[in-house]
């Protein structure tokens, strides 16, 4: 079902871009690891809380359940490990314009691991919404600088492995098809891994002198779960190479979101310009399905 793909995968970026606007009032009150320690435990409460309703646990099939937790392993633990690292050492505008070859490396994964090869008129849909969000991230920079050396392997690193999510989570629905599901395991063990982190480098935060930054951050979570959710079930009615470049489109959320309710957002040309390249590479993308 394409179209129930297509209204899911930019639900999916509405949600990953809240989620980014979001997460500027919170770090005003939290570090970064902190921020990680609550966003990704609260949203794997959420599931678990839930799941009665969502998920059918008499129908797991172990091989998914083993794909989801793999998935959790990495996605978003080791996602945001690196992603809060590659901001450090490189700012967030480097590390968010590298974070959009994500589409890239999930379609070649696809066509490897799934054997689902997009057209040329996709293939070239795809290109040009990397390149549009790539300029609409800098082009809201006030200072973009591109510094080299072993800094750069986080940020790609990170859409690595967010590439690899797509398909492998496409894998693990060939024998258990259930986004709710694979989002719960997945945030689950994520959440372990997340907390065992911030404990033994004394990031977790206290509950009473950080409250603020704790509600922030948990409202953060929700939006970065429901992203996830959508985006697992845009990926269980439609092809990798359909739904990734779509999702990568959440640069235009965070634009017009944050353009509502924070300071400083400018809209000047090279931004004008990311902004018509993307909504091109979109309408190619959708031509060529």
């Amino acid at each position: 079902m394409p179209g129930d793909a297509i209204t899911l995968a930019l639900l999916s970026a509405v949600f990953f871009g809240s989620a980014l606007v979001l997460t500027p009032f919170g770090l005003r009150h939290l570090a970064p690891l902190q921020a990680a320690a609550v966003s990704v435990p609260t949203t794997a409460a959420a599931f678990l809380l839930v799941s009665p309703l969502t998920v059918d646990w008499r129908a797991a099939a172990w091989p998914a359940v083993l794909v989801f937790a793999g998935v959790g392993l990495l996605f978003p633990a080791t996602v945001t490990m690196l992603t809060f690292a590659a901001n450090r050492r490189l700012g967030p505008h480097v590390t968010g314009a590298l974070g959009n070859l994500t589409p890239l490396f999930a379609v070649l994964l696809a066509a490897l691991l799934l054997g689902e090869v997009p057209g040329w008129r996709q293939a070239a849909g795809i290109m040009v919404v990397v390149a549009g969000a790539t300029v609409l991230v800098l082009g809201s920079a006030r200072s973009a600088t591109v510094p080299a050396g072993a800094a750069l392997l986080l940020p790609l690193a990170a859409a690595l492995v967010r590439g690899l999510v797509q398909p492998a989570v496409k894998i693990g629905f060939e024998t258990w098809p259930d986004p709710y599901a694979a989002a719960t395991v997945g945030y689950l063990v994520s959440a372990a891994v997340v907390t065992g982190f911030a404990a033994a480098r004394g990031g977790l935060p206290s509950p009473r002198a950080d409250r603020a930054g704790i509600l922030w951050f948990a409202a953060v979570g929700l939006c970065n779960g429901a992203a996830v959710v959508t985006l697992y079930a845009a990926l269980a009615r439609g092809p990798v190479a359909l739904v990734a470049p779509l999702v990568a489109t959440y640069p235009l959320a965070t634009l017009a979101l944050g353009a509502l309710v924070l300071r400083g957002v400018r809209i000047g040309p090279r931004v004008a310009v990311g902004v018509a390249v993307t909504v091109a590479g979109v309408a190619l993308l959708l031509a060529g399905r």
